[in-house]
């Protein structure tokens, strides 16, 4: 696999189907997950082990999760909702589970139907089930803090409620966070301040963001983590998604753009551009009638497009992440790491 210094995660074939009424036949979600990991995607979002009573789309999410076992190199992410759905997630043999949890306490009702307490309570039981895997088999436990930036329900979610959580759920076992944007209120400024504020708490394992780019900010807030040092984000080919349980919620940001601007920027992201675009068009045929988004497929490569090829000098293995990306141009924002 091509070295990178940025990881994509493609969320499509979960967050980007959960908005489609259809079901997609499994054979054709397997040729998508190949597909992109044939274009150098590192690691997609597969699995949802909701019960097929809420999500029908995720009926096959035990199949889907053995199929991107055969596929050499690819990462995969497996989203479990609870107790029952990591059982799921474990028995298909899942190293990489993502758990739900709401910042919003009115979302948390909502979505959960259960207060951001009894989140976490469920949480620490599914650490618990976890430990008595064996040890070379032990999943990478990741919670994943929705309406972390605004909540289309509530409204405003307090900063300090999103650090101290951060901090509960790292004690009590997970490996990392990731804050995602659900419904896309975030800015960069934002962004910026939460993420320092956070990692100043759990250091490194604050370590992924997932935006929509409902608002236009999506990419903007990009940078802006960048700037913090996160070197993982989410996206979803052709801006595919959204949350079926956050009023508001539209798509994520687009893969195909995302790539463009980082490999622009010559941050390494392994992905090639050009298949890419293939199994955005293929997919587009696979999924008539559904809404693609991308400024890159409407516009095209620049002329004279090179893609980043070599690691940038200033990502030096003796430097983070966020101090040699200012030095190639992303300063500026509000609350940098010195």
């Amino acid at each position: 696999m091509a070295q990178i210094d940025i990881v994509v995660t493609e969320v499509g074939p979960l967050d980007g189907l959960q908005m489609v009424t259809d079901f997609m036949p499994t054979e054709v979600k397997k040729w998508w997950v190949s597909a992109m990991a044939e274009a150098g995607v590192p690691e997609i979002d597969v699995a949802s082990f909701v019960p097929p009573s809420v999500i029908a789309q995720f009926a096959d999410s035990d199949e889907l999760c053995r199929h991107v076992q055969t596929i050499p190199g690819l990462s995969s992410r497996a989203y479990a909702p609870n107790l029952k759905g990591a059982e799921r997630a474990l028995k298909c043999g899942a190293t990489y589970i993502s758990c739900g949890f709401s910042s919003s306490a009115e979302h948390s009702l909502s979505n959960y139907r259960k207060s951001r307490e009894a989140q976490f309570d469920q949480f620490t039981g599914l650490v618990e089930l976890c430990k008595c895997q064996p040890e070379a088999s032990r999943p990478r436990l990741q919670v994943s803090f929705s309406c972390v930036f605004g909540c289309s329900i509530q409204g405003v979610v307090p900063e300090r409620d999103n650090i101290d959580y951060a901090v509960k759920f790292i004690e009590a076992g997970a490996d990392e966070i990731q804050l995602c944007d659900t419904v896309g209120y975030a800015d960069p400024r934002q962004v910026s301040r939460l993420v320092k504020a956070i990692r100043n708490e759990i250091g490194d394992r604050m370590a992924s963001l997932h935006f929509h780019d409902t608002r236009g900010l999506g990419l903007a807030n990009v940078l802006a983590g960048l700037e913090q040092g996160i070197i993982h984000f989410d996206s979803s080919i052709g801006g595919l998604g959204g949350c079926p349980f956050a009023p508001g919620a539209t798509g994520n940001i687009n893969t195909e753009d995302l790539v463009f601007m980082l490999e622009a920027m010559g941050l390494r992201t392994g992905i090639d551009i050009g298949r890419l675009m293939a199994v955005r068009a293929a997919l587009m045929d696979k999924m008539p009638g559904v809404a693609f988004s991308g400024n890159l497929a409407r516009a095209g490569l620049p002329k004279g497009f090179v893609p980043a090829r070599s690691a940038p000098k200033c990502l030096g293995q003796t430097e983070r992440p966020s101090q040699g990306l200012r030095r190639i141009g992303i300063q500026g924002l509000r609350g940098s790491p010195e």
